[in-house]
């Protein structure tokens, strides 16, 4: 069953207000030279058998003049008045219950919305996403500055922490880094059918194993590495912060001159530009100006090839003659994703959907030897949540700027995380 709610915004139009913020829309209405402006938001609910949507938040953001309205409602409706015209993004987002009790991240945006006098009916689409057991809990992409030279990139990580209190399994997990390859305003236009359940990826991987070869207990995580190395070594980039020659998986490119490293294994190439193949450029370079991730898993009995498939790849119909193809990933297949851009000021140049990532997060600049990390679950004494045994508790509130620590210097294994049975190196 379907929900569909609907929002009724009474908006009053003030032209000579020079500051509003969250606290601070009610006082509005003592402006003079008002225009009534009625804006009506329709909300499609696409999640079956949701229980109660109690909690849900709903936003309102024109971040280039700084005007920003919220509000909580109880799932049923809601009216924001004295809205300061211009563009917008809309959003809700918030946690909800099923009929047999999982819990979902619900979440929906519309970005560039002009609320103007003769603005109409606004329709936003909310899907859910159920909470994940694997999550990123730290990336590092910016890279570093070498003694010589512009900028060293080869020492870009990311990990994947198993936030849940069962025994996990990479095993056939993929990755993907999403499309456009960094922020913009100017998004890729994708076909009409496929509606809002798909992001798009440039090129995916996957954890090898063939089911039960790479478990993750609770606390514990594993590494992925663009080049398997102690990067900290005289001929990488001493300066980089570091020694990724434990990494548990890596991104083998098959480059002669940046060889296979003794990573615990490699991951498994499954797609880019419609083919298998790796491609003609030897490296996997992740935007340094922050690209956009997801972590994903195919349910059981279903199948994913997205080079055989016709209907899993797709070219960006905004250049009608194009021959580059990108994956189809399925929303209802991600189980984490994580949108990273260039800085603060890239809030409207979301390119992934609310529903996979409500938010943003960032370094500010390249090259600077800074990653993010998630943030750690902290109890009403400012102490870390744990589990039974011990493991650490990460938040994970489906919004990387309410969720990620920024410019922290990168560290493998922070905290002390467990490091997976299957990693040998350590006791080389």
């Amino acid at each position: 069953m379907k929900l569909q709610i609907q929002y009724i915004w009474s908006a009053l139009v003030m032209l000579p207000l020079l500051f509003a913020s969250c606290d601070e829309w009610e006082s509005i209405s003592d402006s003079k030279n008002i225009t009534p402006l009625d804006v009506n938001i329709n909300l499609d609910i696409k999640v079956e058998n949701i229980a109660s949507l109690s909690g849900l938040k709903l936003k309102l953001d024109d971040f280039e003049d700084g005007y920003h309205y919220f509000k909580e409602f109880d799932g049923k409706s809601v009216s924001i008045s004295n809205v300061i015209p211009g563009i917008y993004t809309v959003s809700v987002e918030g946690l909800a219950l099923d009929n047999e009790g999982a819990e979902y991240f619900m979440a929906g945006n519309e970005v560039n919305i002009a609320l103007m006098k003769d603005q109409k009916d606004i329709k936003i689409d909310i899907q859910g996403l159920k909470v994940s057991p694997l999550i990123f809990k730290e990336l590092y992409f910016a890279g570093s500055k070498p003694p010589v030279g512009f900028g060293y990139f080869r020492d870009q990580f990311f990990e994947v922490y198993n936030n849940s209190a069962k025994t996990q399994y990479l095993d056939g997990v993929y990755f993907g880094n999403l499309v456009p390859n960094i922020a913009t305003k100017i998004l890729p236009v994708w076909p009409k059918e496929d509606g809002i359940d798909y992001v798009y990826a440039q090129r995916v991987w996957k954890f090898p194993g063939t089911g039960k070869d790479y478990p993750l207990q609770p606390g514990e995580s594993a590494v992925v590495a663009q080049f398997a190395v102690n990067h900290k070594l005289e001929i990488y980039n001493p300066n980089s912060p570091v020694d990724c020659s434990h990494a548990e998986f890596e991104f083998n490119m098959d480059n002669a001159k940046w060889p296979d490293q003794e990573a615990v294994t490699d991951m498994v190439h499954v797609f880019y530009d419609g083919k298998a193949e790796k491609g003609s450029i030897p490296q996997f370079l992740m935007s340094v100006f922050g690209p956009a991730y997801c972590l994903f898993q195919v349910p059981e009995g279903e199948t994913y090839d997205p080079v055989n498939d016709e209907k899993m790849r797709t070219t960006d119909l905004s250049e009608p003659n194009s021959t580059t193809y990108y994956a189809k990933v399925p929303i209802k297949y991600v189980l984490d994703a994580v949108e990273c851009v260039h800085n603060e000021n890239m809030a409207s140049a979301k390119r992934i959907r609310a529903v996979v990532d409500a938010g943003i997060t960032w370094v500010g600049k390249t090259y600077c030897a800074e990653g993010v990390v998630r943030k750690l679950k902290m109890d009403e004494n400012g102490k870390p949540v744990r589990r039974e045994n011990g493991a650490l508790i990460f938040q994970d509130t489906n919004n990387s700027t309410e969720d990620f620590e920024r410019n922290v210097t990168p560290v493998l294994h922070r905290y002390d995380t467990g490091i997976p049975s299957w990693n040998l190196s350590y006791n080389k």
